[in-house]
């Protein structure tokens, strides 16, 4: 009977251990982040990075802005301004982030205000480190002070890169910043510069606007030099990414190199033509102000444009290849399919998409319109098929 007792009282024992006081409970599941509801399509504008460098000042941005409006490329859609690296020349005692008095003596500020003033936004850079790429003030440890800062600038956009970041983790860090912008009180656009080394389209989307998805671009048809990479190196990475992008949330392919002039005018084209396929961010990174009028077509084709912007946000797919010979393609809304004919080779070529391409019945007959030419076309049933230039795109809608 004792050993009965006993053994009713250890019981009692352990299960007085295991319990788990009420106080104690788990709390109850927090909801799902949500997305800021910015950015619901691609955002367009120019930064001065690919172009300038740190060789930037407050007259730099003031002409690229009003260039932007005289050029027609505000009315095309364009609307930020954004100012990259190097624009930091340190903190003060209380941490704040202060910019390059020689380079901006006006001020952050008074330059948003001029700006917005022309009917702009207004766009900086900071990066998840101590230092950003520069080798200037990162805003690791000042993300909060940094945001309500910016906000008080009237900035718009923030681009947010990954130099000096080490053993930091790339989810968490861009959450804390994300998280930094939406205390701000100011709604900002978030651009996740993380060159997708963490696979950004797999967790981004509750926290930025857009991700990028390679290193950097440099002005170049194809080829690799040390991390930048040529317009055909980045094309080819975004193959698989495509169900990842979409409203408010954007694979991002990197900056725009139209203009720059280490390219033709027909790979320029191709460039600006298939970045629109990809429902990419159109951030120029040429100088405005100086523009020819060549250039000034490709970046202002609007026909193109709204490809990019199209309201479904579907990222084209590289539907058929063969050898140097593609097609990318795309649904848009109201039932049509943007197409562009990429021809990689070194001699012009006829390159074909059939319906089967695009999952669509071969007796149907559709309208074709040729973005670049601006004109209709003759109906075409079954496919279509395009004399391609070397380097060179075919770009047309099908409805």
């Amino acid at each position: 009977m004792k050993r009965i007792f006993s053994f009713l009282i250890s019981l009692l024992v352990l299960g007085a251990m295991h319990a788990v006081p009420a106080q104690a409970e788990t709390s109850p599941p927090q909801p799902p982040r949500q997305s800021n509801g910015l950015a619901l399509t691609p955002p367009m504008g120019w930064n001065t990075w690919n172009k300038f460098g740190c060789e930037i000042n407050e007259t730099v941005i003031r002409q690229a802005a009003d260039a932007m409006v005289s050029s027609g490329m505000k009315d095309a859609g364009y609307e930020y301004i954004v100012i990259d690296d190097c624009w930091q020349s340190g903190r003060d005692a209380k941490g704040q982030i202060v910019a390059d008095a020689k380079r901006f003596p006006s001020g952050m500020a008074a330059l948003g205000e001029y700006i917005h003033s022309r009917g702009l936004k207004f766009g900086i850079y900071s990066d998840a480190g101590k230092l950003t790429c520069g080798k200037h003030p990162g805003s690791l440890g000042h993300e909060f002070q940094d945001a309500r800062t910016y906000a008080s600038w009237g900035v718009d956009y923030l681009k947010y890169d990954w130099c000096s970041t080490y053993t930091q983790d790339a989810k968490s860090t861009y959450e804390t910043m994300s998280d930094a912008l939406r205390a701000s009180g100011r709604p900002i656009v978030f651009s996740i510069c993380e060159w997708g080394l963490n696979k950004p389209w797999l967790w981004g989307k509750t926290i930025g606007n857009l991700w990028r998805t390679t290193d950097d671009i440099y002005d170049h048809w194809q080829g690799k030099h040390g991390y930048e990479h040529g317009v055909m190196d980045i094309l080819d990475l975004q193959v698989g990414l495509e169900s990842y992008s979409g409203p408010g949330h954007w694979n991002d392919p990197d900056m725009l190199e139209v203009g720059n002039g280490k390219m033709t005018l027909e790979e320029y084209k191709s460039h600006f033509s298939l970045w629109a396929a990809l429902a990419a961010p159109l951030m120029a990174g040429n100088d405005l102000a100086a523009m020819t009028p060549e250039i000034k077509a490709i970046l202002t084709n609007k026909e193109v444009i709204a490809v990019d912007q199209d309201p479904l946000g579907i990222q084209a797919r590289r539907v058929a290849k063969h050898g140097d010979f593609e097609v990318w393609a795309r649904p848009l809304q109201g039932g049509g399919r943007a197409v562009v004919l990429l021809n990689r080779s070194s001699a012009s070529h006829t390159v074909t998409v059939t319906w089967d391409d695009l999952h669509l019945p071969s007796s149907l007959s559709l309208k074709v319109r040729d973005l670049w030419a601006h004109k209709d076309l003759p109906n075409a049933k079954g496919s279509f098929s395009a004399e391609v230039p070397s380097h060179g795109v075919a770009m047309v809608r099908l409805e």
